[in-house]
């Protein structure tokens, strides 16, 4: 299904594309959110801030000081995982609402740093010509491009994701997912288990927030406001926790819905929530989780 709604998108371009490629740019975000609360169960309202770092990193490099996008990419992302260290070595400790209180902290202190630096991030007034996706003379300028450079992006990430899942680091995250005392007795570090989740997460998150500044070309505080939060964990739910295509899905569904009721005009919203509640409660483990129960189903 994700395939083809891409290769649609691919095919007719346009606002299609558009769509379709912020829909991708959410599924990087949503893939490191999977990472640190599908297969290591610890909760997080605050990757949002390393969105911002990557995001504004990438924007001021290559606008102020004309660094290539691929570099400001990876500064940002050097910035976004020292910040996450930082943060998450004390805050990590922390257990249940305790720690999505901490995190929801530091994802509202970025934003009031976003907004009050000006003389770095411009404020609300924000950060414009930002150059294009590139890789030395080449540039992703049309829609079909940047299409084709997200989807690719989007499916490396998955690759790792699933490469991840099934090695010895993800049997570590599983463990501490499924009791931390138990992880502790089998003799895996629990804290060092949950920061390398939290890094990873972080280090998504900052890849998406570089790919968004570098797709629209302006970049301001808003963007990686409380907003961004909610579509994520709509996201994640709705795809699947805890499964590698879950984050594509979901935010493929969340990304188009609105745009199918979009003709609905005054009841939008209310047909766009009820969609949702509808999806949540029919399928409790997501859309990837309901085709893998299938799937075995099937197999068996």
């Amino acid at each position: 299904m994700s395939a083809a709604i891409v290769g649609y998108a691919l095919i007719f371009g346009g606002y299609a594309a558009t769509i379709i490629s912020f829909a991708l740019i959410y599924a990087v975000f949503v893939s490191g959110l999977n990472v640190f609360m599908g297969l290591t169960a610890q909760v997080s309202f605050g990757q949002s801030a390393f969105a911002a770092i990557g995001g504004y990193s990438s924007a001021v490099l290559t606008t102020t000081y004309a660094w290539p996008p691929l570099a400001g990419m990876s500064a940002g992302l050097v910035f976004s995982l020292l910040a996450a260290w930082a943060i998450g070595f004390p805050t990590l400790r922390l257990k249940g609402h305790y720690l999505a209180m901490a995190t929801l902290a530091i994802g509202l202190i970025t934003y009031e740093i976003a907004v009050e630096w000006e003389s770095v991030t411009q404020g609300y007034l924000g950060i414009s010509g930002i150059p294009p996706l590139g890789i030395g003379p080449f540039e992703a300028v049309s829609d079909r491009q940047i299409l084709v450079v997200l989807s690719v992006v989007v499916l490396v990430i998955a690759f790792a994701v699933k490469r991840i899942q099934h090695s010895r680091l993800g049997r570590s995250f599983a463990a501490v997912a499924g009791s931390e005392e138990a992880a502790a007795t089998l003799g895996i570090n629990v804290a060092r288990t949950k920061l390398v989740s939290f890094l990873l997460a972080a280090g998504l998150a900052s890849i998406s927030g570089s790919l968004f500044v570098h797709v629209v070309g302006y970049v301001s505080p808003e963007v990686f406001g409380l907003h961004m939060v909610i579509l994520a964990f709509s996201m994640v739910y709705i795809g699947g926790l805890g499964t590698v295509a879950g984050p594509l899905i979901g935010a493929l569904i969340v990304s188009i819905l609105p745009e199918v009721f979009r003709g609905m005009k005054d009841s939008q919203d209310l047909a766009y929530g009820i969609a949702l509640i509808l999806i949540l409660i029919y399928a409790p483990k997501g859309i990837a989780g309901v085709a893998g129960a299938f799937d075995a189903r099937r197999a068996a």
